[in-house]
């Protein structure tokens, strides 16, 4: 989020912006599948899937949905650290003003929940208040957390440990929508959130969203699954990672990033054994059996708790892999593209939304673009992941930050900040 990477002698590491561009492009890709949250009575049948959208389906549950908003949301709380080492460097106690900071960031996710309700960054503003609480915690707390939010201790608290059951009392077979819907973190939403929005004015929608949508929103990140708790999670171990100097380091220890990479595909591999030998012969929706009120198998929480980390290791490799291609001279150069699309991270998340609102609202082009095939709306959003692309180089030629970074610096020092390169002189942050 914002411009917040590492320097080393001087020099910007430009991995960590062209890591969070990188994050995006799976963010906007689930998010088109998802029509942004907006229904569509013109949704396609499963039966008229095309091969090419049974592909594209397929590879998104696997290989995109909550990977890709897990490493933006762990570069959230990367950024956390970076602000605040940076002003402790400088003699600065930066707590107050990253506080003031968040409040900021709230008011803009209530914006960009307006256009649409899968904007996650009200919960971003809500974490970051509890990673300064959690700032002065020694590392070995800091992992423990961690791990408690992703043993599913959490959420076994709201079900209740009476209505967890040893053995399995009820299955209750998935529902199969046409298009497997998610928030914005790749987690499969209840019927109750995901039938709404289709109304005919911006002013309905809006309302709509901030509040009926949101207590869905709320309902289904912390009671109805873990997504909240992993995210985070996420956010922490982003700190920790920061206050390690991995970052500082990754330049010059590929070796390491390399067996990192291994280790965590080796990781990846062990938990999706165990996780395959304990899973139970019959499906068990651990939502549905929530939402229903229905006794929960213990064993279902055990597969959602290792299904969460699984990911989480995965977004992992993704990020450990982009690195180590990002390294390599070949490669690195045409990675690099995605480095001001990483800094004006901020603005360009919310432009997706506000786009995705246009296209997929009723108030907007719904009846054209809620019709269309999975196939041609992952383009569609390949092509406006590459406009985003074009436009933050272009932007950046001319100007310190983007849009709403400058916004938010100027919001957080109040004060006008200068944004033009011909006004300033480019200065650390």
């Amino acid at each position: 989020m914002g411009n917040s990477s590492l320097k080393v002698l001087g020099q910007r590491i430009t991995v960590i912006d062209a890591l969070r561009g990188f994050a995006l492009l799976g963010v906007i890709l689930i998010h088109m599948l998802q029509h942004f949250g907006y229904s569509s009575d013109s949704i396609q049948a499963s039966s008229d899937f095309s091969k090419s959208d049974s592909i594209i389906l397929w590879f998104s549950s696997r290989f995109i949905a909550g990977r890709f908003i897990n490493i933006f949301s762990f570069l959230f709380g990367l950024s956390f650290f970076i602000q605040m080492d940076r002003a402790s460097k400088k003699g600065v106690d930066f707590r107050g003003r990253f506080l003031w900071r968040m409040v900021l960031l709230f008011v803009i996710g209530l914006i960009g929940i307006c256009f649409s309700f899968v904007d996650i960054l009200t919960l971003y503003a809500v974490f970051g208040v509890i990673l300064v609480l959690l700032f002065p915690l020694r590392n070995w707390v800091l992992i423990l957390i961690s791990c408690l939010l992703l043993s599913g201790i959490p959420l076994l608290s709201i079900i209740g440990f009476d209505h967890v059951k040893v053995t399995q009392t009820t299955t209750i077979t998935p529902s199969s929508p046409p298009v497997p819907s998610a928030d914005e973190n790749g987690t499969t939403q209840p019927d109750d959130i995901n039938s709404t929005l289709n109304k005919s004015t911006f002013i309905a929608s809006a309302k709509e969203n901030l509040t009926t949508n949101m207590k869905g929103k709320l309902r289904h990140q912390f009671v109805l699954s873990s997504r909240g708790y992993v995210t985070l999670a996420l956010f922490i171990l982003g700190f920790l990672v920061g206050r390690v100097r991995f970052f500082e380091e990754v330049h010059i220890k590929r070796k390491r990033n390399l067996l990192l990479l291994a280790l965590f595909f080796a990781i990846g591999i062990a938990i999706g054994l165990v996780n395959r030998l304990i899973s139970p012969q019959e499906p068990i929706n651990l939502m549905e059996h929530i939402a229903n009120n229905v006794d929960v198998p213990l064993i279902a929480l055990i597969n959602s708790s290792l299904n969460d980390i699984a990911i989480l290791v995965q977004s992992s490799i993704l990020a450990l892999g982009f690195i180590v291609l990002y390294q390599l001279k070949g490669i690195g150069k045409y990675l690099d593209v995605l480095t001001p699309y990483g800094r004006m991270g901020l603005t360009n998340y919310e432009a997706q939304g506000v786009v995705g609102a246009i296209l997929f609202s009723g108030w907007g082009f719904g009846t054209i673009f809620g019709g269309l095939s999975i196939t041609t709306l992952f383009a569609i959003g390949l092509l406006i992941y590459a406009l985003q692309i074009i436009i933050s180089k272009i932007w950046l030629k001319h100007f310190i930050y983007g849009p709403l970074e400058w916004l938010w610096r100027s919001g957080t020092y109040l004060k006008w900040q200068p944004i033009k390169k011909t006004d300033h002189r480019v200065f650390n942050k």
